[in-house]
């Protein structure tokens, strides 16, 4: 059984960011979700994302949050990062482990390199230090997509770009479905889209200073197969792990993506050789 847990809202500016939260450990660990959250936020679907966290229950309370409700046109990484770290203020949350996919684990690095008083431990999933060839171009095309109101086509790309063939042909009849519930609007998956594009933490990553754990996927068509590597040749203590049979999807792939993060969190530091 899964307790305390919240279907939350917390005040960013003059709007609000929703998050949801489980667990009862007196640690922190804050998830930060990918674009895929400009389309569907977490808010009400605690239940809905408690299952892969439960052995961290225990230790942790995990709080996944989406981007605030009314982003401005403009909103850049670095932005969401800034009111990432007024919510866990807010929150009274002062030091905690993040994990961060795709774009969460671009908005992570800004998170880590800015208030490094926050973040004691990070883990950065799928993800890359810039906008390199590989994700303009899918984003690109993602946002194409978006702007003729051609979601069915932009949730087949996306699964296409995420996942394996195998898993795919295994989730051959559920993919589909997928593409039926098209939002009101796409403004808050542009903007997200639009922040991706003008990303570039590589100057300011080397600032972080907390034990940082990268996993990547040796079959990654999101972000490219290099991404992953060059992070961890830019963040000094860091230590890469690549799974070598999965792309962008490993994190709902690879059986032991939630154990590894979580070995990973309960480790003691160690320095980089």
């Amino acid at each position: 059984m899964i307790l305390d847990m919240k279907n939350g809202t917390v005040p960013v500016g003059n709007t609000e960011m929703a998050y949801v939260s489980f667990g009862h450990g007196r640690k922190n660990l804050i998830v930060l979700p990918g674009l895929s959250d400009g389309l569907s936020t977490v808010k009400g679907k605690a239940m809905l994302l408690a299952k892969p966290y439960r052995p961290y229950l225990e230790e942790y309370t995990v709080y996944m949050f989406s981007r605030k409700d009314d982003m401005p046109k403009g909103y850049t990484i670095r932005d969401m990062a800034a009111d990432q770290a007024a919510a866990l203020e807010t929150l009274g949350i002062r030091k905690t482990a993040v994990l961060g996919v795709s774009q969460g684990g671009m908005i992570a690095q800004y998170l880590a390199a800015d208030y490094p008083e926050l973040v004691e431990k990070l883990v950065l999933a799928v993800t890359a230090p810039c906008a390199n060839p590989t994700v303009r171009t899918v984003v690109r095309e993602w946002i194409g997509m978006a702007k003729r109101g051609d979601h069915k086509q932009l949730m087949a790309d996306t699964a296409e770009k995420t996942y394996t063939d195998a898993y795919l042909r295994k989730n051959r009849y559920f993919l589909p479905l997928l593409g039926l519930v098209k939002p009101k609007s796409y403004r808050r998956f542009l903007i997200n889209a639009y922040a991706i594009l003008h990303f570039n933490a590589a100057d300011i990553i080397h600032n972080i200073t907390c034990p940082t754990l990268i996993i990547g996927g040796a079959c990654d068509k999101t972000v490219g197969t290099s991404a992953t590597a060059i992070l961890s040749c830019l963040i000094p203590q860091s230590e890469l792990y690549v799974y070598q049979k999965y792309g962008h999807g490993l994190f709902d792939e690879a059986k032991d993506f939630y154990r590894r993060v979580l070995y990973f969190l309960e480790s003691d530091p160690s320095p980089r050789m």
